[in-house]
């Protein structure tokens, strides 16, 4: 049994900084592609980060969010990390932790398998 649970979330300012945390049990985060997705209401599910082991550490981000966040993996917790800084209150979502398989590349919503049930991120002054 996959199970993903996200944490970390919270309200925030406008340039504040949050860091979302994303425990994983029954899959092992270094042999799967980890991603983060977000949800704002009234919009579709889109892509945030990913990152894969295959070769060499792969990170991907969405052009939103590009050079404000970082994702990072604890291997020794089996824990995804996403650390966002300069936050705007366009990045008020639910955010997702999900798992696919390593071959994935991890942009896509379809290629997860396994989804936490989502932490609430508001940024409002």
């Amino acid at each position: 049994q996959v199970q993903l649970v996200e944490s970390g979330g919270g309200l925030v300012q406008p340039g504040g900084s949050l860091r979302l945390s994303c425990a994983a049990s029954g899959r092992t985060v270094s042999s799967y592609t980890m991603g983060w997705f977000r949800q704002a209401p009234g919009k579709e599910r889109e892509f945030v980060s990913s990152i894969k082991w295959e070769d060499g550490m792969y990170t991907s981000y969405a052009g939103a969010v590009k050079g404000r966040f970082t994702i990072s993996r604890d291997d020794a917790k089996n824990t995804v990390s996403l650390e966002m800084n300069s936050l705007k209150p366009e990045d008020t979502a639910v955010y997702y932790c999900g798992t696919a398989p390593l071959r994935s590349i991890g942009i896509r919503e379809s290629e997860y398998d396994y989804w936490g049930q989502g932490t609430q991120v508001t940024v409002s002054s």
